[in-house]
């Protein structure tokens, strides 16, 4: 028996007012739907029947979203006791996979980062491997990796030494301000190598003086005339090997490989899952570690003991078998001070996360997931074998080539019963799903030092793509057979099952803000009530409206506040959920509906990570970033034109009339609300000058657009 527990889990005590809360909402939430309902059936209406729509389908995401609150854990690790499990000669051995597609908008400097960072963990070297998947299959990113396992030799003793808790290159040497020897030794062989690295990726090509050994000749040599991105054979190299190659100071490095899986135009490559699929298989012919991570390329580790609070989970008495995978909330060290955008997605990453914790796990979040290698190859004998010898012999070379094939999977079940799951755009959330439904669990480690950071887009148009991408995929998800309303709920805890329909039907958000975006102010401009009078005696039924509003706000301040936030940001994040609201949660329901007619063929695009100088010093003050043309971008004006015309119209009506401000007042407090919520769009088109501010095009469209529709309501009506 242990002496001390290696990890301890307690149940949160909000959850009572969590469930308290719940029910009371949930009466004045029927009652409100019933009033609705008696509407409908005594003075039908097209307005009744959107706002009936609009609050069924708040309704609905919002008692799914209370799924979260009932029961949330709150898990805690003691790295300190693991000797009493094992020696670390008895550690299990740990694959970490790393993945990046375009050295043009993820700069290889920046992705040598993360795996200079992992490569330096606190884990016994033999029994550490780092693979680096290229699916870009780019000269210049093997290039770069070549520099950087010659870094490395230098770094890793580095970092023991000084242990440094930062372990990213770039991180360290840009908050380090010492002037010892060393440190300044080692940080101009490092700028030397960024130096080198960046004049490569600029030019688009490296000199070719720099291939002055037989290795090196012999593998660029695999890049014919013609090998392009979406055509080529697969490329294997060992960059290091840890029983042969050492550091400065004669110590046995860990394993480096980079990878490039074969392509070919008539195959299909599922993006990043089929990357992740392949890394899966050839790891299992190089070294077979019983565990894996994978990492996305700029999330850098921010804690070399990562792998140790990692192994409270996985080792010990008390370790559960069916435990898939421990996942470490995201954290990014490039958000301002405000959070802008809300792009550090608080609720989703610190409550919602301990929340399906006490259901039966958290989903996967595409990165800083450690896996259990056995929860996605459970099922791998029904597919071609492969051989599991963890040694980089001749064979096992022509093996991890032949399993990196892109014609592997044909007649397989990779990607739909192993490995991670096909059929989406967002397979990480999709995978986490699949393995629930399967019975196997995940648990959230959070420890105070966050484990790894990352980089979020900080202009405004690029955030709302990559948010129009990640919710088709959960569209697609949610639409398809193994949708978690159907298949969820025979095989996941119900509650469970309905924590993953919040997260997959959140592009549905879009149906109420459009109908309350638009109907209130529409019928606000012909001075059409459609509420009750303050005064009326039916008043108090549409007062719910105000509780439920209050409630719900309230609340969601709260857990704000709980989970370490502020005021401001909370605002922009409520901002920005009415941003998206009238952009990317629409626009990626429109973008599957054209996809399931086989109209379009929307596929992963890699955001760019390059930054821009002005760009970052305007989002460091905490501007929206606007600048660009952009149909997301163009809609958001629109609905902000339409609510600032009605307002202004509406407290026209009310100047010339004051009786009317009874008739009028809930249209006018919500066209008010949104006008306050669109200061931003209003600064960036009239009162700016910078190259952040609104296109004049964007502006004149989305006034052109607004007049048409005014002047359609106000003829019809």
């Amino acid at each position: 028996m242990l002496k001390a527990p290696l990890h301890t889990s307690r149940l949160s005590r909000t959850r009572w007012f969590n469930r308290l809360y719940t029910l009371i909402q949930t009466i004045a939430i029927i009652v409100l739907l019933y009033r609705h309902f008696c509407n409908l059936i005594y003075s039908p209406s097209f307005t009744t029947v959107f706002l009936l729509v609009a609050d069924l389908v708040l309704a609905f995401l919002w008692l799914t979203w209370q799924a979260f609150f009932l029961n949330p854990v709150r898990r805690q690790v003691f790295p300190n006791n693991l000797a009493q499990v094992a020696k670390e000669s008895e550690y299990p051995g740990l694959d970490i996979f790393v993945c990046t597609a375009d050295p043009f908008k993820e700069p290889p400097i920046g992705v040598i980062n993360t795996v200079l960072s992992v490569l330096a963990y606190d884990y016994p070297p033999e029994k550490l491997s780092v693979y680096l998947s290229d699916d870009g299959g780019s000269q210049l990113t093997l290039f770069a990796f070549m520099e950087a396992a010659k870094f490395a030799r230098h770094w890793l003793p580095y970092c023991k030494d000084y242990n440094l808790k930062e372990r990213s290159p770039e991180v360290h040497f840009r908050n380090d301000a010492s002037y010892d020897d060393d440190t300044f030794e080692l940080k101009e062989m490092y700028n030397e190598m960024k130096a080198t690295i960046k004049n490569a990726v600029d030019r688009g090509a490296f000199d070719p003086d720099q291939m002055n050994h037989d290795h090196t000749i012999k593998a660029f040599s695999k890049w014919t005339p013609g090998f392009t991105r979406h055509d080529h054979p697969t490329v294997i190299e060992v960059l290091l090997k840890n029983n042969n190659d050492k550091d400065v100071i004669g110590h046995y490095m860990p394993n480096l490989f980079y990878i490039s899986r074969e392509k070919n135009k008539s195959k299909p490559h599922h993006s990043k899952a089929g990357a992740l699929n392949t890394l899966i298989r050839v790891s299992s012919v190089m070294t077979n570690a019983p565990i894996f991570l994978t990492l996305d390329c700029d999330m850098h580790s921010n804690d070399p003991k990562t792998p140790l609070n990692t192994l409270c989970y996985f080792l010990g008495p008390n370790a559960d078998p069916k435990l898939a995978f421990v996942q470490y909330p995201q954290r990014f060290h490039n958000i301002n001070r405000n959070d802008t955008y809300a792009a550090e997605h608080v609720l989703e990453t610190r409550v919602c996360t301990v929340g399906m914790d006490g259901l039966g796990g958290t989903i996967f979040m595409g990165s800083g997931g450690f896996f259990r290698r056995q929860a996605l190859i459970e099922h791998l004998k029904d597919s071609q074998p492969i051989r599991n010898e963890p040694i980089q012999t001749k064979y096992n070379l022509e093996l991890a080539h032949h399993v990196a094939s892109c014609s592997y999977e044909d007649n397989t079940k990779w990607g739909d019963e192993i490995g991670f799951r096909y059929g989406t755009l967002v397979e990480d959330i999709y995978t986490s799903f699949h393995l629930h439904c399967l019975g196997w669990q995940s648990v959230t480690c959070d420890p105070t030092r966050a484990a790894f950071r990352g980089n979020m887009p900080i202009a405004l148009n690029d955030f709302l793509n990559q948010s129009n991408r990640w919710y088709m995929g959960m569209l697609q998800a949610a639409l398809s057979k193994y949708s978690p309303m159907t298949y969820g709920m025979k095989f996941m805890n119900p509650l469970h099952a309905l924590c993953y329909t919040h997260y997959l039907f959140r592009a549905f958000w879009s149906i109420p803000v459009l109908i309350y975006a638009f109907v209130p102010q529409l019928a606000l401009v012909n001075a059409t009530s459609i509420f009750p009078k303050v005064s009326d005696s039916w008043f108090s039924w549409f007062s719910l409206y105000a509780f439920l509003f209050l409630g719900a706000y309230g609340k969601d301040f709260i857990d704000y506040m709980m989970a370490g936030s502020t005021i401001i940001r909370w605002w922009n994040h409520q901002r920005m959920w009415l941003i998206l609201g009238c952009s990317s949660y629409p626009f990626s329901m429109f973008d599957w509906l054209l996809t399931s007619l086989g109209m379009s063929t929307i596929e992963f695009n890699v955001t760019s990570k390059v930054s821009d100088r002005e760009i970052s010093y305007r989002y460091r003050q905490g501007v929206f970033e606007f600048g660009v043309e952009s149909p997301l971008l163009l809609s958001a004006t629109i609905a902000s034109i339409v609510n600032l015309f009605a307002f202004l119209i509406g407290i026209k009506h009310v100047l010339t009339n004051n009786e009317m401000l009874e008739e009028l007042f809930i249209q006018l407090f919500i066209a008010g609300f949104a006008v306050l919520n669109s200061l931003p769009i209003y600064i960036a088109m009239v009162l700016r000058s910078d190259k952040g501010k609104m296109p004049t095009r964007t502006t004149l469209k989305s006034v052109c657009v607004a007049l048409v529709i005014y002047l359609v309501f106000f003829l019809t009506l």
